[in-house]
Parts: C-alpha cells; sequence; structure tokens
C-alpha cells in the first residue's frame, strides 16, 4: 500500500500562464496510461525501451513508489505537467539526481503527449522548472542530455537558455540501443536566463 502524505505535505505546485506543475498523485493514473498509451509511438524514439507492462497499475503503483522514495530523501523532483484551461494532464518533466555539496547540481527530463507537442506547453513548463530549481532549491546548475536527431528537444533546451557543452558517447540506452547524447547546462549566474523572453 503507497502512502501518499508525503506528496500531500509541502507538496510543490509551479503554476504559469498556461501550465501547472505538481507532483504525481495516485489518482492520475488513469488519465496518464490514456496519454502515454496514445502517444507510445510518438516518445518510444527517446525512452528507454518500454516494459510489456508499461502501462499497467502495477507498473504505476511501483513508479509512483520510486517518485515517492525519490521526493522524500531529496534525490528528485517529479512534477506532471496540467494544462490550465482544461486541467489536462499533459506530460511531465522532472529534476533528478539532485546533489548539494561543491556540485550543487540536477539533471532535467521530461516528456509530453503527442497531441499537446508544438504549443509552448513544455517550455514554459521548463522555465518553472528553471526558476524553482535555482531560486528554491538553490542549485547552481542544470544538466539536460539530448539525442542529436532529437531536433524539438534540442530546440527546447536552446530556447530555454542551455548551452551545449559535449557530446557523451554512448551515453544512455534508450529504445534498446546505447546512444550518444549531447550535455547541455543552464548556469544560475548565465546572463542568457531571461524566462520573459520566448
Amino acid at each position: 500500500m503507497i502512502s501518499l502524505p508525503f506528496l500531500r505535505r509541502t507538496s510543490p505546485a509551479l503554476k504559469g500562464e498556461r501550465v501547472t506543475l505538481r507532483l504525481p498523485h495516485a489518482s492520475d493514473y488513469r488519465e496518464w496510461a490514456a496519454l502515454r498509451g496514445a502517444s507510445r509511438s510518438f516518445l518510444e524514439p527517446w525512452e528507454p525501451r518500454w516494459a510489456p507492462d508499461e502501462l499497467d497499475r502495477t507498473a504505476w503503483r511501483q513508479r509512483l513508489s520510486r517518485y515517492i522514495e525519490d521526493y522524500a530523501t531529496g534525490s528528485a523532483v517529479p512534477f506532471f505537467i496540467f494544462e490550465n484551461e482544461e486541467g489536462a494532464l499533459v506530460g511531465g518533466i522532472t529534476l533528478g539526481n539532485i546533489r548539494y555539496g561543491v556540485a550543487q547540481t540536477g539533471q532535467i527530463g521530461y516528456w509530453i503527449g503527442e497531441r499537446y507537442a508544438g504549443r509552448g506547453l513544455m517550455l514554459e513548463a521548463l522555465r518553472l522548472l528553471i526558476n524553482y530549481t535555482f531560486e528554491t532549491l538553490r542549485l547552481h546548475r542544470i544538466e539536460a542530455a539530448c539525442i542529436p536527431d532529437n531536433l524539438r528537444s534540442l530546440r527546447l533546451l536552446e530556447k530555454a537558455g542551455f548551452r551545449r557543452e559535449g557530446l557523451l558517447r554512448s551515453y544512455l540506452r534508450i529504445n534498446g540501443v546505447w546512444q550518444d547524447h549531447y550535455l547541455y547546462a543552464l548556469i544560475a549566474g548565465d546572463p542568457s536566463r531571461d524566462f520573459k523572453r520566448d
């Protein structure tokens, strides 16, 4: 049985003009499974290989338990992205691998449902997460890794002010294949951090 009070206590919710970010709830399962299922062919080229039970309720419970554990230990902050107008779930964005001490850094990952892509919703979600990372969590650096062929994701990161720092060879196993990734980063003091500019 999953205990949810922790997610309700001091849970961050980040609200923008068009989207709101909040931590996942158990009640999100049906909407999450429907959106991911409808977007499968759109998402699969950019994600780890889907398990046969990827969208089953049991797999969802395990995923939610991992979200809770990661948030409780301070190693990650997983958000679901909701469109403000309709309240619909449109995707997810996570700040993970959070490290303090001499690093003060975290890594971001994100996904969006196919029918919501290309509307600028992820850019707003990313900007909300950037502000939260630097202003609330007081991290110094955010990193993102992106497959070179994922042109939409490359443009998103660059539009949000991230700078490409290099190529990570055979970095992550995506859809069953070890893939090179570009490493992008944003530093708290970067002059390109202008979140009001499109």
